[in-house]
């Protein structure tokens, strides 16, 4: 195991077992819209560089996140962008935490940036091919601008 520190976060990754995770892992597969805009950022890493660098560290490609979720836009969307829920799955364990309040009790409390926020803990949900244990996962929230050239509410015919 590697000990990393990350923003107030210390943890112990399986870097061997998270490389090869995400080496034979395929990207993150939704075809709607939101996703596809996410993907398009994540591969032009057009994401922060906070989140960059942790990912990079552990060989983890951008687009290849554990979870995706574009919360809401509303009328100013335009201006602030979208607001996604992103999560990457990492080998090992959490080993300390920030001080500050917790976001429940899977997840430690929330490091804010001016581009959202990060934090450390543990979803629930599965991911396609089984995640080695134990792990964790890096999970962060962040406006994003629309980038697709196409409407953000989808062809016309689709909004009918």
């Amino acid at each position: 195991m590697t000990e990393f520190a990350w923003h107030g976060y210390t943890v112990e990754v399986d870097e061997p077992a998270t490389r090869a995770w995400y080496a034979q892992a395929g990207g993150w597969s939704c075809t709607c819209g939101h996703c596809r805009n996410f993907l398009a950022l994540a591969k032009e890493r057009r994401l922060p560089e906070e989140l960059l660098n942790i990912l990079d560290g552990l060989g983890i490609p951008p687009e290849k996140a554990t979870y995706v979720c574009e919360l809401y836009h509303d009328e100013s969307w335009q201006e602030k962008g979208l607001l996604y829920q992103l999560c990457w799955r990492v080998a090992g364990k959490i080993t300390g935490r920030p001080a500050g309040a917790d976001d429940g009790p899977t997840w430690g409390p929330r490091v804010e940036f001016p581009w959202g926020g990060l934090e450390l803990g543990h979803e629930t949900f599965p991911v396609e091919n089984e995640f080695p244990a134990p792990h964790f996962d890096l999970g962060c929230d962040m406006f994003l601008p629309w980038v697709l050239d196409e409407p953000i509410d989808g062809p016309e015919e689709e909004r009918k």
